[in-house]
């Protein structure tokens, strides 16, 4: 048996954080391009990003979704304007984008989240869609990135929605650490978790009750404090190592079978991961003690509970097997979870977790 964990080269965060990043272009590469999304282009860079005017960091702009025509689009500029080096810079889907056309083109990558929304900065992993946003395939990296960047400034500066959402995708890391360790599956790197991966992925949730509802707070007033601190560390590391050097189950593979409804495509990632989670600890048989505590994180923070909460209607059971069995299709996350797993228990599964979440809301 085969241990493995995975880490970015370098991280980096903190009030300003961003003042780095010239220092690390001229360690990394000699001519990079900043792709980012154009919420960062209008408005996060005019107010952050003095440093990066430089005749040797080309802009782009990602043009909304992870699909193969937009990495084609882009793997065709490294060539053609001779880049060594990318910056991604946004959230999930333009970062998502920059690790694989790198990996593709075999340049370093430098990653700059503006939000603390999904664990995806830290991970030699990405997810590819169609672009119409149906989930497709998770294409593997070489290696990590070279350098995570994240200022503090400009996290608490983003809407809040992005934190809890992060917080909704790093509230899985745990537990589905928990279930591959359980099946002795095998993690995102091809191996068996080790030790710190564990414990990284422990850490995280317990940050995440502790912090978790303070932070929420000082992002909301634009505030710098140490809550929010811990958990953009939370959200982005810890969950970042925790869910590669651990594995992923069936919270994942309960947001990619939600993917299939288009009533789902506006709600975030870790929102939907976040109602995987509450279907999972059914699935699994969870305790008591361990719900009223993870629907008590949820409720006070603001993540779904109810089908409801994410767009989905819990009457339409016709169409909620058509996610339980996208989710437990060959290959999927959730046959990493403990016994013989069927659309049809997740069906019931996801189900047993709306009810519980309506109930507690007075339904």
């Amino acid at each position: 048996m085969i241990q493995k964990a995975m880490f970015p080269g370098k991280y980096l965060q903190g009030a300003g954080a961003l003042s780095e990043l010239p220092h690390l272009v001229n360690q990394l590469g000699s001519k990079a391009l900043l792709l980012a999304s154009p919420s960062v282009l209008n408005s996060v860079l005019p107010k952050w990003g003095a440093g990066l005017s430089h005749p040797q960091i080309l802009r782009e702009q990602f043009r909304g979704e992870c699909s193969r025509e937009e990495l084609n689009r882009i793997t065709v500029l490294i060539q053609r304007n001779g880049i060594d080096l990318m910056i991604g810079m946004g959230g999930g889907k333009t970062i998502d984008t920059a690790k694989i056309v790198t990996d593709w083109a075999g340049i370093p990558v430098i990653v700059v989240p503006t939000i603390a929304s999904t664990d995806a900065p830290c991970s030699g992993c990405a997810v590819c869609y169609s672009p119409e946003g149906v989930f497709e395939e998770v294409l593997y990296q070489k290696s990590n990135p070279g350098a995570v960047v994240v200022d503090l400034n400009i996290i608490a500066s983003a809407p809040v929605r992005y934190l809890v959402s992060g917080m909704g995708d790093a509230l899985a890391t745990w537990f589905e650490a928990r279930s591959c360790e359980r099946t002795k599956s095998l993690n995102e790197c091809g191996g068996h978790s080790t030790l710190s991966g564990i414990g990284i992925a422990k850490l995280c949730y317990q940050s995440l009750l502790e912090y978790g509802f303070s932070a929420k707070l000082a992002n909301e007033r634009e505030l710098v404090t140490p809550a929010l601190a811990n958990i953009a560390e939370a959200n982005i590391l810890l969950s970042g190592i925790g869910f590669e050097s651990c594995g992923i189950a069936c919270a994942h593979a309960v947001h990619n079978g939600l993917t299939v409804l288009e009533e789902t495509h506006s709600w975030f990632h870790g929102e939907k991961v976040a109602f995987g989670v509450l279907t999972g600890l059914h699935l699994s048989s969870a305790s008591m003690q361990e719900l009223e505590e993870v629907y008590g994180f949820c409720d006070k923070v603001g993540l779904p509970t109810t089908l409801a909460d994410i767009g989905v209607d819990s009457s339409q059971r016709d169409r909620l097997m058509l996610v339980a069995e996208e989710s437990c299709k060959p290959g999927s996350s959730m046959h990493k979870e403990a016994g013989d797993i069927s659309p049809s228990l997740v069906l019931d599964a996801m189900l047993m977790a709306d009810a519980m979440g309506t109930k507690r809301h007075g339904g």
